[in-house]
């Protein structure tokens, strides 16, 4: 129940924070060197997103932080958060998580397929100048969208890649 009101609450704030922020910038021909990578746990375990996306991309020390749900017997992680992470006024309170949100990386991709208030808060509270990720998740978080399945992680790359290149960024 008060994990219900807390998601509602933040979805307000989400909207308020879009509203307030239409993403326009990213548009500029800075080449893109610094990557950072937002998704679920499902993916950063199953998939090597970092690697694949270094390799395609041919940029280096790709970042990443995955959103898994919390569990009190599990170790907290500084490649994870999770919905404990987040207070009520929709900040993120884990230091190394909102150190993450605040450097103002070249590219943040977005690699989740399905509507999360938790991944898409981060994605609107980042400070990354080019965003990208899936569609038919929220048109208001991103520059690109990419119409791709989130377990074809070449064809999403590949895909990425081309549109990097007509903008002039790779």
């Amino acid at each position: 129940m008060l994990q219900r009101f807390k998601e509602n609450i933040l979805r307000k704030k989400l909207l308020e924070v879009i509203a307030k922020n239409k993403r326009v910038d990213g548009l500029s021909a800075k080449k893109i060197k610094s990557v950072g990578i937002i998704c679920l746990d499902e993916f950063s375990s199953k998939l090597n997103l970092a690697k694949e996306i270094e390799r395609i991309l041919e940029v280096k020390n790709v970042k990443i932080y995955s959103f898994k749900k919390f569990h009190k017997k599990e170790e907290i992680s500084k490649i994870h958060f999770t919905e404990k992470d987040i207070n009520f006024n929709g900040q993120f309170t884990q230091t190394d998580f909102k150190n993450f949100l605040e450097q103002p990386l070249d590219l943040l991709i977005g690699y989740f397929s399905k509507n999360n208030i938790f991944l898409e808060s981060a994605i609107v509270q980042s400070k990354a100048v080019f965003k990208v990720g899936f569609s038919n998740v929220n048109e208001d978080l991103y520059n690109i969208e990419i119409s791709e399945d989130a377990h074809n992680l070449i064809g999403f790359t590949t895909e990425l890649k081309k549109y990097l290149q007509i903008l002039k960024k790779l």
